[in-house]
């Protein structure tokens, strides 16, 4: 671990005891790290047993949560109009943002340990999030509460979003005392579902998130406590002030890997920076209950789904739902859901058949049909979920729909033609789309669509400088249109109208490793690696496979879908875009140059159809039980 400068440490655990919420909470717990004399600090919470019933057990099976947003900062300041509406029942002056309510989980019997990340919080040491670093501390925090005294020996790992995304990595790993996990929206794939899309830097999110949730939290950042921006939307405010004091600006930049540059300045799989990230899903053993969100098509769903696929847990499920990012966690009958597989695993109390091979569906699937509007919890409840024997649903029928030049798409091939092809303006983005629709005949019966999607097109660029490097972005998107034509949106992460779904591909990085165990044809596996760059030539004709992330929908008779292609964001990506100008995008005041990373895209993209220029998009369609 590297090391770095901190002042020296202090000991300040404070115990308070809380009859009215039912706990004790030890605040500050210094806990040590095997490879370095800088502790990872924590909050304890235990059940407060009653003075009535001194039988009452003094050891819990514990819940563990370690993450960059703060320990000490109350859910309420972190976000206060999610908190506004989180379920009462998970609603404390101890609750954080993403994390297990302690007033709730420690009536039920189990300790709460929340962990400030390395080099976050009141944590010293590196910030270097997500990295093999900060896991490895975290494993040591997972066997520390194995082995404390106030502890069965049995852990448990529950959060959202990064708090999920950290259980597969940890988990991967074997910390002693681990019994079981549930990453609920949480992506498994740093490179493929966070960072780079296809190979796209997906930027405007990592900074907004890194800016507003990570860095203003920095272990000895000064005034943390003072710190305020706009309060719509997430973001680490009301920290305590670091336990040791403020750092240096200097000390501060040393101490920390910046996403916002590395992310940048890193384009590859193998490049040190994504390797350092890398860990094998196949060596989780533990139980494992995944839970995906179908809104969450930039972010978390895809490594949900994989992450559930290529885990190596005898016991594991998967389960898709619908609704926000932030609340679904803390309705009453996810809860339920929570508990029960914890108490299978951490208690030894299985009323559902968790822990009985076969007893409980390995999938559950919610089935958007119908258009109920979007960030609606109330309405959604009446999607209907339907359980599955296995993921990809094994009755799936792999359709194909073919593109047509006449902007159609349909299941029968388009007639043999002489060549053709259909053109739109290379590097689009939100405010100046350039796409091309292709829309479905109506559907002559009720149809579904559940699962992987892959669409094999045949593309060029005519670049507007034939001397500079040349490449293309492609931009995809599924969209679901009822029998009167109008567009049916979905709930996006932060509550946002949002496709069915959406897929990415720079095409420099279309090779496809097909001798890879994890390729499938309705998933092309790619490595991203440097060495599988290939050429794109002006006027060359590519055929390029682009994945786009699962879905789910019941098209009514009458309705449509329509696929997009488009050379950059459209609607439905909210804060997820891409358009950093160190990757594909420039100032629309500035001159491009040779030299901008946007002049290798600037011209006109083509579809290709014809004799052997077949495009089609596929489809998973599932047929009636």
């Amino acid at each position: 671990m590297p090391e770095v400068q901190t002042p020296p440490l202090r000991d300040l655990t404070e115990v308070i005891e809380d009859p009215t919420n039912g706990l004790t909470l030890t605040k500050n717990v210094s806990i040590p790290l095997k490879a370095s004399s800088l502790p990872i600090r924590a909050n304890v919470y235990l059940p407060l047993s009653p003075a009535t019933d001194p039988a009452a057990p003094k050891k819990y099976p514990v819940l563990v949560t370690y993450g960059p947003y703060g320990k000490d900062i109350p859910y309420s300041s972190f976000h206060h109009g999610s908190f506004s509406e989180v379920n009462p029942e998970h609603c404390s002056k101890y609750s954080a943002w993403e994390t297990p309510d302690p007033v709730y989980w420690c009536r039920e019997g189990y300790a709460i340990v929340r962990a400030d990340e390395r080099g976050l919080g009141q944590s010293p040491g590196l910030l270097d999030t997500m990295s093999r670093g900060t896991s490895e501390c975290f494993f040591d925090v997972v066997e520390w509460c194995a082995e404390q005294p106030w502890s069965t020996g049995k852990v448990g790992l529950l959060g959202i979003s990064y708090y999920a995304g950290s259980q597969w990595r940890v988990a991967a790993r074997r910390p002693k005392g681990l019994a079981a996990i549930i990453p609920w929206e949480g992506m498994s794939d740093y490179y493929r579902d966070r960072c780079r899309h296809g190979g796209i830097l997906s930027n405007k999110f990592i900074n907004i998130w890194w800016n507003r949730q990570v860095l203003v939290n920095q272990y000895g950042r000064a005034e943390r406590s003072k710190i305020t921006f706009p309060p719509d939307g997430p973001g680490a405010r009301g920290q305590e002030d670091t336990i040791e004091g403020d750092l240096p600006d200097e000390v501060l930049i040393a101490n920390r890997k910046d996403q916002t540059v590395d992310n940048e300045a890193n384009r590859f799989r193998d490049d040190e920076y994504y390797a350092s990230k890398e860990y094998r899903p196949e060596d989780i053993e533990v139980p494992l209950l995944s839970v995906a969100n179908w809104g969450g098509i930039l972010l978390h769903l895809r490594g949900n789904v994989l992450g559930y696929t290529n885990a190596g847990s005898k016991l594991k499920y998967l389960r898709f739902i619908t609704g926000r990012h932030d609340l679904p966690f803390y309705y009453r009958e996810e809860v339920k859901l929570q508990k029960s597989f914890l108490n299978a695993f951490l208690k030894g109390e299985d009323t559902v058949g968790w822990s009985e091979p076969g007893k409980v569906a390995p999938v559950t699937v919610t089935l958007r049909k119908g258009n109920l509007g979007f960030n609606d919890a109330e309405k959604e409840k009446a999607y209907e979920k339907r359980e599955e024997s296995a993921w990809p649903i094994p009755r799936t029928h792999y359709t194909n729909f073919y593109l047509a030049p006449d902007l159609t798409l349909a299941k029968t091939k388009p007639p043999g033609s002489e060549p053709i092809k259909v053109g739109y303006r290379a590097l689009g983005n939100l405010d100046n789309p350039q796409v091309v629709h292709f829309t479905s005949t109506p559907f002559e019966e009720e149809t579904e669509i559940t699962g992987h999607i892959v669409a094999h097109l045949n593309v060029s660029v005519m670049p507007d400088n034939p001397e500079n490097e040349t490449d293309i972005d492609l931009f995809l998107t599924l969209r679901h249109f009822d029998s009167a034509g109008k567009e049916i949106f979905y709930t996006g992460t932060a509550g946002d109208p949002v496709p069915l779904c959406k897929g990415w591909l720079r095409v420099s990085n279309r090779m496809v490793h097909d001798e890879n165990p994890k390729h499938r044809p309705w998933l092309p596996h790619r490595e991203y690696l440097s060495s599988d760059v290939l050429s794109v030539v002006g006027e060359g004709v590519y055929n390029v496979d682009v994945e786009l992330w699962p879905t789910n929908v019941v098209i009514d008779q009458g309705g449509k879908i329509v696929l997009e292609v488009s050379s950059g964001d459209t609607q439905g990506s909210g804060i997820f875009q891409h358009n950093s100008e160190t990757d594909r995008t420039h100032n629309a005041g500035q001159q491009l140059t040779p030299a901008s990373p946007a002049s290798k895209f600037a011209g006109h993209n083509y579809l290709h159809f014809g004799e052997g220029l077949e495009s089609y998009v596929t489809l998973p369609v599932i047929p009636p039980k």
